[in-house]
């Protein structure tokens, strides 16, 4: 219980802070800090991430930073996609899932180290609007990719769609954040119907990580804006390299559980 608050308090800053991130460390808390089994763990990964974005979400909706018509395309799109990668995940060996997730870790880690400067682009045009001809298709892709990979692997994504509304959709960092929390509350409510009748689901565990998620994600989003967001991103790209390692390790000398 003490490791699920622990773990939920650090899953709640990234959130706070980042807009995302915090996804790609629950499963492997859960399964390897809280003992839960992989089937366990995902559902309730989707469901903690779910509550906690919704929540680290207020400030920015506040400031009117959410880009609604790309998040509602990005958030449908993979709400649908969700469903085809938890078909998937249930083919797969536990150890398999695991690999694949720290190796996923490692391409999200990579990208987070890259220059994440405003580009501008289809969907972010100089004057403000939007050319949907480019914009529309492109925000597609983003939802589909991101969407299966929430499905298949139990994360909200936020530290995929990050880099897509940044570097694909040309988004400015803080309306990209903004956006993506609104995008994985979507897709980590279709992940969780997608998985909720795999497993038991331990709701004390659960609420716990919640709770505690939600009460730092408040008070990360609150000096979010005084931080930097390039030095902050660099840090947890090295976390995500070093957790990628110990998941990637334990899955072969350890394997957990379905």
């Amino acid at each position: 219980m003490i490791a699920a608050i622990g773990f939920g308090a650090l899953i709640g800053i990234l959130l706070g802070l980042l807009g995302g991130g915090g996804s790609i460390l629950a499963v492997p808390a859960l399964v390897y800090g809280a003992g839960l089994t992989l089937a366990a763990a995902v559902p309730t990964s989707l469901l903690v991430v779910g509550i906690s974005s919704a929540t680290a979400l207020l400030p920015r909706l506040r400031a009117g930073l959410v880009q609604w018509r790309i998040a509602a395309i990005v958030g449908g799109t993979g709400a649908t996609a969700a469903f085809a990668g938890a078909a998937v995940n249930r083919l797969l060996d536990p150890r398999l899932v695991l690999i694949g997730f720290a190796a996923l870790m490692v391409v999200a880690g990579i990208r987070m180290l890259r220059d994440t400067g405003d580009s501008g682009g289809d969907c972010a045009l100089p004057g403000g609007g939007v050319n949907w001809r480019g914009c529309l298709p492109r925000s597609v892709a983003a939802g589909l990719g991101v969407g299966f990979l929430t499905g298949l692997f139990g994360v909200g994504g936020g530290f995929l769609i990050i880099p897509a509304l940044v570097l694909l959709l040309g988004l400015s960092m803080p309306v990209a954040v903004a956006t993506s929390l609104v995008i994985i509350v979507v897709n980590s409510a279709a992940g969780f119907a997608a998985h909720a009748g795999d497993a038991t689901i331990d709701y004390r565990i659960a609420a716990a990580f919640t709770l505690a998620a939600i009460t730092s994600s408040l008070v990360a989003g609150r000096i979010a804006g005084r931080l930097p967001t390039e030095r902050l991103q660099r840090a947890f790209a090295w976390l995500v390299f070093a957790i990628a390692a110990f998941v990637a390790v334990q899955a072969i000398v350890n394997p957990v559980t379905a």
